[in-house]
């Protein structure tokens, strides 16, 4: 399966506004399209793309379709090839089944686990599209109620604190540790997270590595939870955006490791025109320094646990907020460290360095009662 902007291009220019083609499945024949470029450039140039029966039209600037990914996604360099120069090392491939379910030629070996993760998310969604197509879920989503301010959210917190603001996961399992919690009752943590101060909630929404649902994030919505919702999805698809958007999601997940720099931009502008904010999630200074190149981020992740070995150090973000802080200062972006938190020194230590917020789950969701856990996280009780 293609990346969502660089699988199709068809770019008009002259009276037509640019467009882009959103295939239904990486399957579709490719075809080729003369595009009339205005200006100095040659009259005409070919586009590679996918065929338009199914697709739905969406307006993009001409910036896009002239950019370096494209260019080299027309001159017939495949999309794992484009993301490796970026520093990508996550492959795209999709499989008539779940990879991990496969035998013999069926059968992917993925080279970690969010690989493996993303390879049975583009079946995953493949499945879900053709269930729901777009233009429906883009309906869905126009008629959900105004996105909350999650930025807002965290901005308020931390003045209210003087802490970091807290983002507390609803999270009942993980690949790599299993079942967290036997007796999971989102509306239940949810509520008493923000009992507790939570500024904001994280929902994790994949279901196969762990056990979420798009069904939790909507149940918990319309429990009477006041605090922004973040869909915690592995968007490979602007798709999951609108259908997160239309389940009551206010903030989306962008993996700076899975997307190539020209989606992570396009997605953004998704973000924008539904009101929601995009947490642009890195793990390593290559990652930080794509980001840092985008415009119109406001909102930056730090994961602290390696791709490589899934080892998890909170240093993470204090040596990249070291090297590129004063960037991230300048641009007015606020940092979120992830992964790792389980005590007030591992709070302070990432406040020390300079976050704005924590993004927490398991050290909570793990403990008898999640909502008091967050004082103990803290070192004290937070007011909300």
């Amino acid at each position: 399966m293609e990346s969502y902007i660089l699988a199709a291009a068809s770019v008009v220019r002259a009276s037509v506004p640019a467009t882009v083609f959103s295939p239904l499945s990486s399957s579709s024949r490719p075809v080729v399209f003369r595009t009339d470029v205005a200006g100095p450039s040659p009259a005409a140039r070919a586009v590679r793309c996918g065929a338009a029966e199914g697709s739905v039209l969406h307006r993009l600037e001409d910036e896009m379709f002239n950019s370096l990914e494209v260019i080299q996604w027309e001159s017939g360099k495949s999309i794992n090839s484009i993301a490796a120069a970026q520093g990508i090392r996550i492959r795209r491939r999709c499989r008539p089944r779940y990879p991990s379910e496969g035998v013999g030629a069926d059968r992917a070996v993925p080279r970690n686990v969010l690989e493996q993760i993303i390879w049975d998310k583009e079946v995953e969604v493949s499945q879900r599209k053709a269930k729901a197509p777009l233009q429906k879920v883009m309906e869905s989503a126009e008629r959900a109620p105004p996105p909350r301010d999650f930025v807002g959210a965290l901005d308020a917190a931390r003045r209210r604190n003087g802490l970091p603001a807290l983002i507390a996961e609803v999270k009942k399992a993980s690949p790599i540790k299993g079942l967290l919690r036997e007796h999971f009752n989102p509306v239940e943590i949810a509520h008493a997270y923000e009992k507790n101060g939570a500024a904001c909630l994280s929902i994790l929404t994949d279901e196969k590595h762990f056990l979420g649902s798009f069904e939790n994030l909507e149940t918990v919505r319309n429990s009477g939870v006041n605090c922004p919702l973040l869909c915690k999805e592995f968007v490979i698809d602007v798709w999951q955006i609108y259908y997160a958007r239309s389940k009551g999601a206010d903030a989306v997940l962008l993996i700076a490791a899975v997307l190539p720099d020209l989606d992570i931009k396009y997605m953004l502008r998704v973000c924008r025109s539904l009101g929601m904010t995009a947490l642009v999630e890195v793990h390593d200074e290559r990652e930080l320094d794509r980001v840092l190149k985008i415009d119109g981020v406001e909102i930056i992740g730090i994961n602290n646990r390696s791709l490589g070995t899934f080892e998890v150090d909170t240093a993470n973000t204090d040596m990249l907020l070291r090297k590129r802080g004063h960037v991230i200062r300048k641009k007015g972006i606020k940092v979120v460290s992830e992964s790792g938190l389980f005590t007030p020194e591992d709070v302070a230590y990432v406040q020390n360095a300079g976050v704005s917020a924590v993004l927490v789950g398991e050290s909570l969701v793990t403990q008898e009662d999640p909502g008091r856990a967050i004082a103990g996280l803290f070192g004290k009780e937070l007011l909300h």
